[in-house]
């Protein structure tokens, strides 16, 4: 039987905060990754070229918040932070066959300059 939660949690670890997006995805991912996020191609090697400058970024971070596994579904709360930019929670759900990552959507929301409790996000 695989173990799902073993696998999210090294390639979230590889992938944020290693920031080691090729070997995340040569380790974890498969090639006909089906992408739900609009602004990035399917496949890895798409998925790759789009998201290895935004992780090269100096001064960017990642910090994983909390690591969900249902069966063949994981979600990545992830709290990133780019120099200049407002921090931003992600929320990455990914579904697993076979011990890969063979699909994933994502929902992004920006930390506003007020807020109205003092727990917002995180």
């Amino acid at each position: 039987m695989t173990d799902n939660r073993a696998i999210v949690t090294e390639f979230a670890r590889l992938f944020y905060t290693e920031r080691d997006v090729e070997a995340a995805f040569a380790g974890f991912v498969v090639e006909d990754y089906i992408q739900h996020n609009p602004t990035i191609a399917d496949g890895r090697d798409a998925a790759v070229q789009a998201l290895v400058g935004k992780f090269s970024t100096p001064g960017a971070s990642f910090d994983i918040q909390r690591i969900l596994v249902d069966g063949d579904l994981a979600l990545i709360h992830v709290k990133a932070t780019f120099p200049g930019n407002p921090v931003a929670a992600v929320a990455d759900i990914y579904r697993l066959e076979g011990g890969k990552v063979v699909e994933h959507w994502d929902v992004l929301q920006r930390m506003p300059d007020e807020v109205a409790n003092e727990h917002p996000m995180f």
